[in-house]
């Protein structure tokens, strides 16, 4: 019998943290979070990082765990979510992924493979090198004949994705992208997969109305106080929703005003990204917040769970 993993999900601002909270202490569980964001130390305003109260309470885990200076990978994701499950499972406790980065929750229900043992970085650099030479159009070009599928997909311009797709290729001697069809859902866990959504208007309202309490809350001196220890524009940690407008606030290219509304116009662009991702896995179940309350929704995932 496979052990239970339970994910919830769902776009920016839609309230996953409180119901996640919530649904552990209703099941016996911890919670593994799944934001790219909240990785990162001393970024705690702009990723809506959970209150240390919260944490004090239940149990959370890959939250502040590396300098913003410092790059991470969905390998790296990965690896440590898996020791995390591993761990709580041992435990006799039930882990529940909860976060909106559909990515890292990808690598962990989804046969994915994302080893950085699979790498060579003689013909990464022949193919960075013969970009700069030939150009992105006749680096994509050598897919057309390997791997139409990522061919078809892959836009020229991410130069990156593509010499992923040919050092994959030239290391197994399989298409990238048939790794995203061989056995996608054969994972060693039990899934129960929620995602929670609303009406795009309210969801709309409630991320504007989470900017302006970001901001009354210190965002803008949190972004000053990473640029002061040395965080610029070129980090990963730095290309996050209310960090690179604000570093371009400071940077004197644009007012605070405009600043804010890009802010908020990036965070909802974000939720629509977020929702066609999710729509991606037949395993999601939607919790509708327009009509069940979280105390319905809370029961209904822990009667499935508990069974």
């Amino acid at each position: 019998m496979k052990d239970k993993l339970i994910i919830l999900t769902g776009p920016t601002a839609v309230g996953k943290t409180d119901l996640s909270i919530r649904l552990a202490k209703s099941i016996d569980g911890e919670i593994i979070s799944a934001d790219s964001m909240q990785i990162y130390k001393d970024m705690d305003i702009g990723s809506a990082k959970v209150e240390q109260r919260f944490q004090e309470e239940v149990p959370h885990h890959l939250i502040d765990i590396i300098s913003p200076m410092d790059s991470f990978t969905v390998s790296e994701y990965k690896s440590l979510a898996t020791e995390k499950i591993k761990d709580i499972i041992s435990r006799k406790k039930i882990p529940i992924i909860s976060g909106g980065t559909g990515l890292y929750i990808d690598s962990i229900i989804c046969n994915l493979d994302f080893t950085e043992g699979n790498k060579d970085i003689d013909y990464r650099n022949y193919l960075e090198n013969l970009t700069k030479e030939k150009g992105k159009q006749y680096v994509h070009g050598m897919l057309k004949d390997i791997d139409t599928e990522s061919y078809d997909k892959i836009h020229p311009n991410n130069s990156k994705r593509v010499i992923r797709a040919l050092e994959v290729y030239h290391i197994t001697g399989k298409p990238f992208s048939s790794f995203k069809r061989d056995n996608l859902y054969d994972v060693p866990y039990d899934i129960y997969y929620y995602a929670l959504t609303m009406n795009r208007k309210d969801l709309y309202d409630r991320i504007n109305k989470r900017v302006d309490i970001m901001m009354k809350h210190g965002l803008l001196e949190e972004v000053t106080k990473l640029k002061s220890l040395g965080c610029s524009e070129n980090l990963q940690s730095m290309q996050g929703i209310g960090y690179k407008e604000l570093l371009k606030y400071l940077s004197l290219d644009t007012n605070l005003d405009d600043a804010i509304e890009d802010i908020k116009q990036n965070s909802r662009n974000y939720a629509k990204r977020q929702l066609t991702w999710f729509r991606k896995d037949p395993r999601v179940k939607y919790m509708d917040k327009d009509i069940y309350s979280d105390e319905e929704i809370l029961n209904f995932i822990t009667k499935e769970i508990k069974g």
